[in-house]
């Protein structure tokens, strides 16, 4: 038994190595958590503790650091969202193309080009009316009427979209 807690800090340092690589491959901010812990684990390894202590006290530090500083993290560092410039679309004015109804996708165009579009409220929106983009999924537009459009109206302003 005595053998097995000798080479205990080589197996923390090992599992270091192990969680830094799967981190550094896929920036998941989750094994970092786990590589922490298993560094702590090297120092406590050097004391005279039951390998399976180690292992419950490894478990619970890693823990502790996912649960209580991966939400920090990942709010610093802006993990998960990457912005694009389609973002830069929400809250523009854009032209209804093509009839949006209740169940069915329509057309919008917005800076010269024609992007699918549902309507965020379920209100339909008919062709030559202007909307307002709401938000992005993919590759469609989620719109709402603009304030004071006429439901069957031609907007004024509809060469400016």
């Amino acid at each position: 038994m005595s053998v097995l807690l000798e080479y205990l800090p080589w197996f923390w340092l090992a599992l270091v190595v192990v969680f830094a690589l799967i981190e550094v491959f896929t920036f998941g901010l989750t094994t970092v958590w786990f590589a922490m812990g298993a560094l702590v684990m090297v120092f406590l390894s050097l004391l005279p503790i039951p390998a399976v202590w180690q292992l419950l006290l490894f478990l619970g530090i890693s823990s502790v650091l996912l649960f209580f500083t991966r939400p920090i993290a990942v709010k610093k560092l802006k993990v998960g969202r990457e912005k694009t410039n389609a973002d830069t679309l929400v809250g523009v004015k854009a032209l209804v193309v093509k009839d949006i109804t209740e169940f069915e996708k329509g057309l919008v165009k917005v800076h010269g080009m024609e992007w699918s579009a549902c309507s965020v409220d379920g209100v339909p929106l008919v062709q030559d009316s202007v909307c307002i983009i709401e938000r992005i999924e993919g590759v469609t537009l989620f719109v709402r009427r603009q304030d004071g459009e006429a439901e069957t109206g031609v907007h004024p302003m509809k060469k400016d979209v």
